[in-house]
C-alpha cells in the first residue's frame, strides 16, 4: 500500500524507530496472592489494560524482569491469543507475562503515546496479520514485527497527533469510571434493601439507616418475620421468580424483518449497557425489547458475569440475538431495573449456574429452572422507591455510553486521516468542540 504524505513524513520499520523492545514470551512467571502487578496478554484489551488479577512478588522483581524493564509510556503489544491488541504503561511498575511484546520508541523519532495510536492504526494492524503465521491462532515473530512499517510525521505533529486522540480516550475512559461508579453504587443499594436488609436491620437497633432520607426509611418495617428463605422483612412475601418476573417473554418479530442483532460478545461483564449491535435479518432467536434483563445462560459466559440491560433500542422496537439469553422482565409493580440488579446478584447468579445442564464444554441454564428461585418480594412502595432511586444511575450510564459511543467513532474515524496526513490536528478542533460535554 502506498501512502501520500505530507513534506516531511516517511515510513519507517519498528526496527529503525525503537530504543528497545521488551520480549518475555516463552516465559511463566510464578504467580504470588499479592505483589507487583502482571500484565498479561488476556487483560490489554481495546486499548487499555484492564486492571490486573495475577501479581508476582515483590522480592522476585529483578529476577524475573531480566530481559530489560518496563517504563511508564511504554507501548505493550500481545503477538498471540490475540494479536495485536496495543495498550500503554501507565506510572505503576508492573511485571510483563508471556505473549506480550514491549515497544519503547527512540525520543528523538518517535513519540510512545503517538506510537500507541499508530499500532492501533489498520495500516499497521493489516501489516501485523500479513507477516503472522499459524491457522486458528495468529502470532507475530519479533523478526517479523521488526519490519512492520510506521507512518511518521515530525516529531512535534505526532505530539499534536497523540495529545488530540488521548483527548477522547481520556473522555472515554472517564466516562467509563464514572458509569463503572455508578453501577456499582446502584447495586450496593440493592444489596442493603433485598439482600442483607440493612434499613430493617437498622430501624429494629432503633437507627436511621445510613444514607437514607427519613421518607424512604419509613417505607421499610423494623421487624422481620420467618419464611421458608429464613428470615425476611415483615410484609415482604416469599414467591418463585415466574410469578413476579416473566422469563423469555414472548415477542412478535417475523422472520426476515431487519431488526437489531446483539451479538453474545457484546453482553458486558461489567456495566449494564451493550453497545455494539447491527441490524439483521431475523431468522431465529432471542427476541427482546427496551426494560428488558439479558443474561447469559453457556459457560464461560455466564460464569464471567455477561449480563446487559436493554436501553438502545427505539420505542416499542424488538430486537433480537442467540438462543442463549435468558430474558427477564418483572411484572408491575415492580420496576424494570429490579430484574437487572437481581440478575447481577451473586444469589442468583450461583443458582443459575448450579443448575447448568448438558458437557462440561457446552453446559446451559434451562429457563424451567427459574420455576424453583425464591427471593423475597418487597412491598410495591419499597420496589417503585427503589426504581425511582437507581433510574437517574441507569439514565447517567446510557448517556455516557452514548457519548463514548460517538467519542469512538470519531476517533477511529480520525486516526488513519491523522497518520496519513490527509486531515491535519488543525481541522480537528471544530470537531471536537462540536461533541464537546
Amino acid at each position: 500500500m502506498t501512502l501520500d504524505f505530507p513534506d516531511g513524513w516517511k515510513l519507517q520499520s519498528v526496527e529503525d524507530s525503537m530504543k528497545a523492545i521488551i520480549d518475555y514470551r516463552g516465559k511463566t512467571p510464578r504467580k504470588t496472592p499479592s505483589g507487583v502487578p502482571l500484565i498479561t496478554a488476556k487483560i490489554v484489551k481495546d486499548g487499555r489494560i484492564i486492571p490486573p488479577t495475577e501479581f508476582i512478588a515483590a522480592e522476585g522483581y529483578d529476577s524475573w524482569m531480566n530481559r530489560g524493564l518496563p517504563a511508564p509510556g511504554d507501548v505493550v503489544m500481545t503477538t498471540e491469543a490475540p494479536l495485536g491488541e496495543i495498550a500503554q504503561i501507565d506510572n505503576r511498575k508492573v511485571a510483563l507475562g508471556q505473549r506480550l511484546i514491549t515497544l519503547r520508541g527512540k525520543p528523538d523519532v518517535l513519540n510512545n503515546t503517538y506510537l500507541k495510536f499508530a499500532m492501533q492504526a489498520a495500516f499497521v494492524q493489516n501489516q501485523l496479520k500479513a507477516r503472522s503465521t499459524g491457522t486458528t491462532v495468529l502470532g507475530i515473530s519479533q523478526r517479523e514485527l521488526r519490519k512492520v512499517e510506521i507512518p511518521l510525521p515530525p516529531l512535534s505533529e505526532q505530539r499534536r497527533i497523540a495529545h488530540i486522540l488521548s483527548t477522547l480516550d481520556d473522555k472515554i475512559e472517564l466516562n467509563r469510571q464514572m458509569n463503572e461508579t455508578l453501577e456499582a453504587t446502584a447495586r450496593a443499594i440493592f444489596k442493603s434493601w433485598f439482600v442483607d436488609f440493612d434499613p430493617v436491620k437498622a430501624k429494629m437497633d432503633r437507627r436511621k439507616p445510613p444514607y437514607m432520607d427519613t421518607e424512604t426509611a419509613e417505607l421499610f418495617p423494623s421487624a422481620f418475620q420467618d419464611s421458608s428463605l429464613g428470615k425476611v422483612p415483615k410484609g415482604w412475601s416469599v414467591v418463585p421468580l415466574p410469578e413476579v418476573m416473566e422469563v423469555n417473554p414472548r415477542r412478535v418479530l417475523k422472520r426476515g424483518t431487519i431488526a437489531p442483532y446483539l451479538h453474545m460478545q457484546n453482553l458486558p461483564t461489567q456495566g449494564h449497557r451493550p453497545y455494539e449491535w447491527i441490524d439483521r435479518e431475523f431468522s431465529s432467536g432471542t427476541k427482546f425489547m427496551n426494560g428488558d434483563t439479558l443474561l447469559a445462560r453457556i459457560t464461560p459466559c455466564l460464569e464471567n458475569g455477561k449480563t446487559g440491560f436493554v436501553d438502545f433500542l427505539d420505542t416499542d422496537e424488538v430486537g433480537w440475538g442467540s438462543t442463549e439469553y435468558i430474558i427477564l422482565r418483572p411484572k408491575p409493580p415492580l420496576p424494570i431495573e429490579f430484574a437487572y440488579y437481581l440478575a447481577r446478584s451473586d444469589d442468583l447468579r450461583m443458582f443459575a449456574i448450579h443448575n447448568m445442564t448438558g458437557s462440561t464444554g457446552r453446559q446451559r441454564v434451562p429457563a424451567s429452572c427459574f420455576d424453583y428461585y425464591q427471593f423475597s418480594v418487597p412491598t410495591t412502595p419499597i420496589a417503585q422507591k427503589f426504581g425511582e432511586t437507581v433510574k437517574p444511575f441507569m439514565n447517567k450510564i446510557r448517556e455516557n455510553s452514548e457519548q463514548s459511543h460517538t467519542l469512538t467513532q470519531i476517533r477511529d474515524t480520525l486516526l488513519p486521516k491523522l497518520l496519513s496526513g490527509k486531515i491535519r490536528v488543525n481541522d480537528v478542533i471544530e470537531i471536537l468542540e462540536e461533541n464537546d460535554g
